[in-house]
């Protein structure tokens, strides 16, 4: 079995119930798993809810997990994949003064450099938006700090896999019940 620690991404159906998130976290609570991101939102079925969370955990370890998410009522189904396996990307909004957008060229060059996108401007502050990698956002919040950022957040990742999934079907089937 391969014992190497990797960044999987857990994607995990459900109906959407309350106290499920508290289910869920408890799980990795108990193994004392770190939880690096966590996003929820719905899947492409109606009714049907997809939480997508990062770990770093071995393959034995999250295999062991998602038979535990199984195990749950409202879990309809739980997979876990690797980065390679993934397409993914976080977003990240950056609040920063407005003079600085007008006195400062050199955050002109930061923004286009960094493909981000100007989202609101008004007298006393702009707003940025950037998606892509972790990396990227980090590259950017790093290079905005020298100016000072007002107020910085980053979503957690969303992805999609690369390969096909059976899980529409599945869900569609779930959702006709």
């Amino acid at each position: 079995m391969n014992e190497e620690i990797k960044t999987l991404t857990i994607s995990i159906y459900t109906e959407n119930n309350i106290g499920l998130l508290n289910r869920i976290s408890a799980i990795f609570q108990r193994r004392h798993i770190n939880i690096e991101s966590l996003t929820t939102s719905q899947s492409e079925i109606e009714g049907v809810n997809r939480f997508v969370v990062v770990v770093n955990i071995t393959e034995p370890q999250a295999k062991k997990i998602i038979g535990q998410f199984e195990k749950q009522i409202e879990v309809i189904r739980a997979y876990y994949h690797t980065d390679e396996e993934t397409i993914y990307q976080e977003s990240g909004m950056f609040k920063i003064k407005s003079d600085l957008l007008f006195d400062e060229p050199q955050i002109q060059n930061i923004i286009k450099d960094s493909n981000a996108r100007i989202v609101t401007v008004n007298k006393e502050f702009f707003v940025l938006e950037k998606s892509g990698r972790r990396q990227e956002i980090e590259l950017l919040r790093r290079e905005l700090n020298a100016f000072g950022i007002m107020q910085f957040v980053r979503s957690g990742r969303i992805s999609v896999t690369k390969k096909p999934m059976k899980i529409t079907e599945m869900l569609q089937a779930f959702n006709n019940q």
